[in-house]
């Protein structure tokens, strides 16, 4: 009778284990989703410097009693000037949106905005990225949906396009808006 070498067995058992990953993996919620520290903990310091003549916006805005969400952008930014225009639709229906303009020059970021127009209620710069930092950033653009007492309700982190403007962002308005 042939003996078995362990050594034989060792292909099927790394077999079933890369199996056994892929399907956890496969199954989990949303494969894409980066993960975030902020969700369910109250926003970080506001920390951001005026960019031009635009209104600032500080934590007592966030902490006004209404939904409201956060966006990390910048003018280098391709994404950023993809996602634009559905941020404009956001503001068209009455969400405010604070900006915080990301390791940019102020004049690149104030000819953005003068290009594709303003979405945003107040806006500052980060300049250094120290708040950027502090808010757990990935890279822009990302939006962060604030409830009315300043607690991140949802992190998304890259362009918000159309399916993410129905299936993520509105969901996460009305979420914040109830909580």
């Amino acid at each position: 009778m042939a003996r078995i070498s362990p050594l034989m067995l060792l292909p099927p058992v790394i077999f079933a284990g890369i199996a056994a990953m892929f399907v956890l993996g496969m199954n989990r919620e949303n494969p894409d989703a980066l993960p975030s520290t902020m969700e369910g903990r109250q926003a970080p310091a506001v920390v951001v410097t005026p960019l031009g003549d635009l209104p600032v916006f500080t934590d007592a805005d966030l902490r006004d009693g209404k939904a409201k969400l956060v966006n990390f952008w910048a003018s280098w930014c391709a994404p950023c000037r993809a996602e634009h225009p559905n941020l404009s639709k956001l503001q068209a229906e009455g969400v405010t949106i604070y900006g915080v303009n990301y390791k940019d020059k102020p004049e690149a970021a104030l000819g953005f905005l003068a290009e594709l127009g303003n979405p945003f209620a107040a806006a500052g710069a980060d300049a250094s990225g120290r708040m950027g930092i502090d808010w757990g950033l990935y890279g822009v653009p990302e939006t962060f949906i604030i409830d009315g007492e300043g607690k991140v309700v949802q992190r998304f982190a890259g362009p918000i396009t159309e399916r993410v403007l129905d299936s993520v962002i509105r969901a996460g308005i009305k979420k914040a808006a109830a909580e």
